[in-house]
């Protein structure tokens, strides 16, 4: 039996804050297939396998982790997407570390044709957004260093969404020759 709290909608949380120095550690997805979900977070995306238990769940990472991701199809193998207005994960977000780091990211989606379904511009980052072969969402993106963060005149954080400026992004690579960049960056979004 799940337990309720009540909170009202604008509360502030009681109690002292959190360690500053916690981190999201990894998040753990359900798969319908490992060998298709592995080919688009290592064989797209680049992530490492760390290790692979048949085709029950696999366990990937970047830099030798011990893994940031983990896959598994426990309770869901062979299984479709959950339904439009349910609870869930709305998407799992990729931090990387530079913003020439996330042009390869664009670059490597634009490759295998994966569509984006956003890019936007929050101030603080800059973020794709797209569907992994299970229908879950992930955002890829960076942080602006925090010195760049816009703010309201009163100093807190002003965070807003604009479109994002793909043929910019992809500018810090060296990958793509210039005339085509606008025209598969154009391509790179689906039409709502």
């Amino acid at each position: 039996m799940a337990v309720q709290t009540k909170i009202a909608p604008d509360a502030a949380p009681a109690g002292a804050p959190i360690d500053p120095g916690v981190r999201i550690g990894h998040v753990h997805l359900k798969v319908a297939d490992i060998d298709r979900a592995l080919a688009f977070y290592c064989g797209v995306l680049g992530f490492a396998l760390m290790q692979r238990m048949g085709p029950q769940a696999a366990f990937i990472s970047a830099g030798g982790y011990h893994h940031h991701i983990g896959l598994n199809t426990w309770e869901s193998r062979g299984g479709s997407p959950p339904r439009a207005g349910t609870t869930g994960l709305y998407h799992l977000a990729i931090l990387y570390s530079t913003r020439a780091a996330l042009a390869d990211a664009l670059r490597r989606l634009m490759a295998a044709n994966i569509p984006l379904d956003g890019a936007s511009d929050h101030g603080v980052s800059e973020a794709l957004y797209l569907r992994d072969p299970d229908d879950n969402g992930v955002e890829l993106y960076w942080d602006r260093p925090q010195q760049l963060w816009p703010h309201a005149a009163d100093g807190k954080l002003a965070m807003f969404t604009r479109r994002l400026d793909l043929v910019g992004l992809l500018r810090e690579t060296d990958e793509a020759p210039e005339p085509q960049i606008a025209e598969t960056a154009a391509q790179t979004v689906r039409d709502p």
